[in-house]
């Protein structure tokens, strides 16, 4: 079995497993002043200062949540207030549904941040700019300090959803906060954090004990976030080889990959002109080779990926799925999803000539700064952008 969908859930690294079994152990709440208490406020503040460590913050500015969803919901909801909402047009359903009446800021055909029509949106009343680092279906990764200027002149405030580049590249706080979630780290899932810049007042989106210094109500998940702080520990894996060596094996049996050239090392977001992102997800699990089609988040459904039709990818935005390789991937990972993509190509490519699955477009027609150009192969035809 191949697993090829970190981007969904890294695979939990066994020190992050061996920090939560212990803390499981710990019978006292971190809110007590009891021995047994104590112990386990240990725990969480030395968890909270290994994240601000690693990410630039001071502990004191570090709220932990449920997860990458809860800390963007709780970002919007505090610092958004009295504010306009523009929101980038890829974003996660994390924002959008967070922000349903952001302003959006469009993308180019590469998927990346237009940079002018940000600037124009920012001229106006004061704003918070919502946009991730790396986007979860196609790890295309925007130009976070050159929106972070644009903000600062502007007066604007930025928040930046960090949760698929945090534990995968070295990153820097440039943002008003920051979105963490630990199981896209190789952590526990269950747990996440906000990060914020020194001075940001949060007021809570849940209510409670005062846990959180007040800015998120509820016990914290102890065992959770003593792996998490373990997880943002280790060295980001470098997976770009094997992943273009995936890339390319798609390509060559037909693939079209969608995405600006400045992504995560781990991810393809691949098109297979006129098959169904779910009919290649079923394929592809059949054959023992676990991806997905766009986002995981949204209760086990395959829809037309919202983020591929910002980029202009038409009919190819419900005809593509996500290859994300976790941190302990292999050679072997990479030869069997090779060997199981080319056997699915061939197979729907036969069907597709024989008029079961619709044919290709002969050309692509992108969005703004995108073009896609036809090549002819030994095997047929296929597709590759150009830059």
């Amino acid at each position: 079995m191949a697993y090829l969908d970190a981007n969904a859930t890294e695979p939990l690294r066994p020190a992050a497993r061996a920090a939560a079994l212990a803390a499981l152990d710990l019978a006292g709440n971190p809110s007590s002043v009891h021995a047994a208490g104590r112990a386990a406020r240990q725990v969480l503040e030395d968890a909270r200062e290994a994240i601000a460590d690693r990410f630039g913050a001071a502990p004191a500015d570090v709220v932990f949540t449920s997860g990458g969803t809860e800390a963007t919901a709780l970002a919007v909801h505090a610092l958004g207030a009295g504010r306009r909402i523009l929101s980038g047009a890829t974003e996660h359903d994390a924002v959008r549904s967070a922000a349903p009446d952001a302003q959006i800021i469009p993308v180019d055909g590469g998927g990346v941040v237009d940079l002018a029509a940000l600037a124009a949106l920012l001229d106006g009343p004061p704003a918070l700019v919502c946009l991730m680092h790396a986007n979860n279906e196609t790890g295309v990764l925007h130009p976070i300090d050159q929106v972070a200027a644009l903000c600062r002149a502007a007066g604007a405030l930025l928040h930046v959803d960090a949760v698929q580049s945090a534990g995968r590249m070295a990153l820097g706080f440039l943002a008003d906060s920051l979105a963490l979630s630990s199981h896209k780290m190789g952590g526990p899932k269950g747990a996440g954090a906000l990060l914020l810049a020194p001075g940001q007042a949060v007021a809570p989106l849940i209510a409670g004990g005062g846990q959180e210094r007040g800015r998120r109500g509820g016990t914290p998940a102890l065992p959770a976030i003593a792996g998490f702080a373990v997880a943002v520990q280790a060295v980001p894996s470098d997976l770009a080889a094997l992943r273009d060596l995936a890339e390319a094996a798609a390509v060559s049996a037909g693939a079209v990959v969608l995405g600006a050239a400045r992504r995560l090392g781990n991810t393809t977001c691949l098109a297979l002109p006129g098959v169904r992102a779910e009919t290649q997800v079923i394929a592809l699990d059949l054959a023992g080779v676990q991806v997905s089609a766009g986002a995981a988040c949204s209760s086990g459904k395959v829809a037309r990926s919202h983020v591929l039709t910002a980029m202009g990818a038409g009919a190819l935005a419900g005809e593509a799925i996500r290859v994300s390789l976790p941190w302990n991937a292999t050679a072997a990972d990479v030869d069997a999803f090779a060997a199981a993509y080319a056997a699915m190509a061939a197979r729907l490519t036969v069907s597709r000539e024989k008029g079961h699955v619709p044919q290709p477009v002969p050309r692509w027609q992108g969005g703004t700064g995108s073009a896609f150009e036809q090549r002819a192969t030994a095997t047929g035809p296929i597709y590759v952008a150009s830059a």
